[in-house]
């Protein structure tokens, strides 16, 4: 298992099976204080609407209500970033990789020291959740 971070988000790979990951990812979301608002299915999306196969491919909308209102009070143009992308996906031979949206860099253009901390607060939580996964 490996974590990678990059400039816009937060990887890591694991082993096992791809519906216990996206159980445990929600789970770990869930301690700390996000929700998932809304689920994409990318695999039975881009089946339906172009008849082609996808790997295994979920995106978790997830959001965190304090901080959230936090920010938008800050910034009311900030809901254009909400919510935190969290992706599961297949990686084949490679293993499931969970990735999430690096709020820090993703916030970086608001010029708002309020904007910044929470940023810098929601990414130590997307850390430890892909970290926990």
């Amino acid at each position: 298992m490996s974590t990678d971070t990059m400039s816009y988000h937060i990887s890591r790979t694991v082993t096992g099976d791809f519906d216990d990951v996206v159980a445990r990812t929600r789970e770990e979301l869930s301690k700390e204080g996000f929700g998932v608002l809304t689920e994409i299915d990318v695999k039975a999306t881009l089946k339906k609407k172009l008849d082609a196969d996808f790997r295994p491919y979920l995106i978790l909308g997830a959001c965190n209500p304090p901080l959230a209102h936090r920010a938008l009070t800050a910034e009311d143009k900030l809901g254009v970033l909400l919510p935190c992308n969290v992706v599961v996906q297949d990686k084949g031979s490679e293993g499931i990789e969970i990735s999430a949206m690096d709020p820090a860099a993703a916030m970086s253009m608001i010029d708002s020291a309020e904007v910044g901390e929470v940023a810098r607060i929601v990414r130590d939580k997307m850390e430890k959740v892909v970290n926990a996964v």
